[in-house]
């Protein structure tokens, strides 16, 4: 009997929230390993489905994570085992990109900028504009290399940024998931490794295209 095809994520869907809000959904043909920053499911582990929904721009909900959670369940996304984003983004203008099978798809929100390093006090509101990035790297990265790929995607990620005359690395509210089939194989997750390059290309494309966008929008930041 032949080996099943390892598992993948499939393409993202818009959908709607029971507010009317719109949101992204991306579902797995099987369970996959995954590291995110995000308020529902972050960190490293078997991920089988994901979200990101949009939210107001005074967001002020006393708990995200159970946001987050009761927005999947209301998408039919039922069980601990998915990952939550939350954006004042417009999530109808996702930007995708893909490179050598890797993919990342961007909703970007800039309104307010920021610089990674910058005095106490410098910034001090946090508004959920957010630049909300899914990636899909179709090798088995070992925990390691995960952990290697979301600096990559946050390196390539400010590129884009830079290279738009953005004033910042991003914004306080950013978020990131790389998902990849488990079995944890590939050891390497840099810009100069064979996943990670593609990877780079991938984000830094998608975020270029998002960043175009906002900008187009007259939402200058």
């Amino acid at each position: 009997m032949p080996a099943a095809p390892p598992p993948s994520l499939l393409p993202l869907e818009h959908r709607v929230q029971d507010d009317g809000r719109p949101a992204l959904v991306w579902r797995t043909t099987a369970p996959v390993r995954a590291v995110a920053t995000t308020v529902l499911g972050g960190g490293l582990g078997e991920r089988a489905w994901i979200v990101n929904a949009h939210v107001t721009l005074d967001y002020d909900h006393g708990d995200p994570s159970a946001h987050a959670a009761a927005i999947a369940a209301d998408l039919g996304l039922d069980g601990p085992d998915g990952v939550g984003f939350l954006t004042a983004a417009r999530v109808g203008d996702v930007a995708s990109a893909a490179d050598g099978g890797v993919t990342c798809d961007a909703t970007v929100g800039i309104s307010v900028p920021t610089w990674a390093a910058a005095p106490d006090g410098d910034w001090s509101r946090w508004v959920p504009g957010t630049i909300n990035l899914v990636c899909w790297v179709p090798a088995p990265l070992s925990d390691a290399a995960l952990a290697n790929a979301l600096v990559t995607v946050t390196e390539a990620k400010v590129q884009a940024l830079i290279d738009a005359g953005v004033p910042g690395t991003g914004t306080a509210s950013d978020a990131v998931a790389v998902c990849c089939p488990p079995g944890g194989t590939v050891l390497y997750g840099g810009p100069r490794s064979e996943w990670g390059a593609r990877l780079a290309r991938a984000v830094h494309a998608a975020v270029a295209a998002g960043t175009a966008r906002f900008l187009a929008g007259g939402l200058a930041p």
